[in-house]
């Protein structure tokens, strides 16, 4: 019988990228870290997987955004992997990192207890390579913003059509012309106007909209 192989375990975590939208654009929630290695140094959501609770890492992403945000039922997505030996000074490491939109309402809701929220394009110095996910968590995020309902999911459940707009502009950084973006929502059909609701934060009160589908839906062309 062989002898089992001693190897050095690598570390497996995971981290997440939690955005919502500020009066100023796109902020990222992070936290002060209360243990080595990086103590005292903000750092996004993370924490290590949970074999026996676990069924995969996105359960380790929504465990961890319940427990460290008071957030459930957001949209969360895997990033990407990042992982080798320098990235951790504790050892060999690894993490799959996800991104997680959550709107500001619903954070309120939540309280989002201990968060400090930071420009997502200037965050500032962050713990281990935490600063290169949110850079890729973004440039992941205008990508397929403009080709998706995903900006939607960072407004509340029903939205003006000109909030819309306004998140589409935000998360793809640029200027989107108001009729033309309007022929194209009715172009796609992915909106359905909410019976006998209008907004009332102006004096004219507009039509209120949600998604057709509340799962991620793609199109063919860029908006």
């Amino acid at each position: 019988m062989a002898e089992p192989i001693d190897y050095e375990r690598p570390i497996l975590t995971i981290d997440v990228v939690l955005l919502t939208l500020g009066p100023e654009g796109l902020l990222v929630g992070v936290q002060k870290r209360e243990a080595e290695p990086f103590r005292g140094t903000m750092a996004l959501i993370g924490g290590y997987v949970h074999v026996d609770e676990d069924a995969d890492t996105l359960a380790t992403a929504r465990r961890v955004l319940a427990q460290k945000a008071g957030l459930s039922g957001i949209y969360c997505e895997q990033l990407m992997t990042f992982s080798g030996p320098r990235r951790d000074p504790r050892g060999w490491a690894a993490t799959v990192a996800y991104y997680a939109l959550a709107p500001g309402k619903q954070l309120e809701a939540a309280g989002a207890r201990g968060l400090v929220w930071r420009s997502a394009n200037d965050p500032g110095a962050l713990a281990f390579d935490h600063n290169l996910i949110v850079i890729t968590a973004m440039d992941r995020l205008r990508t397929k913003g403009a080709y998706s309902t995903l900006p939607a999911f960072l407004l509340a459940e029903t939205f003006t059509l000109s909030e819309l707009r306004s998140v589409y502009e935000r998360v793809m950084d640029t200027s989107l012309n108001d009729s033309a973006f309007r022929r194209k929502m009715d172009e796609l059909r992915i909106l359905e106007p909410v019976v006998g609701e209008r907004s009332r934060a102006s004096a004219r009160p507009a039509q209120l909209f949600q998604l057709r589908q509340d799962t991620l839906q793609s199109f063919d062309r860029r908006i």
